[in-house]
């Protein structure tokens, strides 16, 4: 075979063998991009940011106050977000987690919140606080089907990422209707 054909069908066979390369990674590709579909959607949920900033590593700790005391540390830069949370009659959040701990308070109506990984459900109303952990499959729902719930989340994540990550519901959806 001579030179000139013996690079033409290398050429080829490398043409051949790329294009393989680039359709398998195409369908590898498209496989991510269509998992998102698979996350439940909110429906009634409307997240306002109030305020958004974004602090170097830190290491805190408040004077002891009576048995009261305090100790933050991050390794990293860290993003605290302060969001008000609005959830129409019989609206939810659709399934999700964070990247970062999530400090709530109620402060309009009730909500029910769910935790994708015992189905547990506790029902907060206003004045109630609570800690949503980090990386924790959860669903927030309004108590009420006619009144509108409201509530404030001051987030604390590590910067580059997202206030919220949208999942798939637990095996039977924790039998919620």
């Amino acid at each position: 075979m001579s030179r000139d054909k013996n690079i033409a069908s290398i050429s080829r066979k490398a043409l051949l063998v790329a294009s393989g390369l680039t359709m398998g990674a195409g369908v590898a590709l498209g496989a991510f991009l269509v998992a998102p579909a698979l996350a439940t959607p909110g429906s009634g949920f409307a997240p306002q940011a109030l305020s958004t900033g974004l602090f170097a590593p830190m290491d805190l700790k408040a004077d002891k106050t009576g048995k009261w005391d305090l100790m933050l540390k991050t390794k990293d830069s860290t993003i605290i977000g302060v969001d008000k949370l609005t959830v129409a009659g019989g609206g939810q959040s659709g399934w999700h987690t964070h990247t970062g701990v999530t400090l709530v308070t109620i402060t309009v109506g009730s909500v029910k919140w769910t935790d994708g990984s015992n189905c547990g459900t506790t029902i907060y109303q206003a004045g109630d606080s609570f800690v949503e952990p980090a990386n924790r499959l959860h669903l927030v729902r309004n108590a009420s089907a006619s009144d509108t719930a409201e509530f404030i989340a001051i987030q604390l994540r590590p910067e580059g990422t997202g206030a919220r990550i949208d999942a798939v519901a637990p095996v039977n959806n924790c039998d919620l209707s």
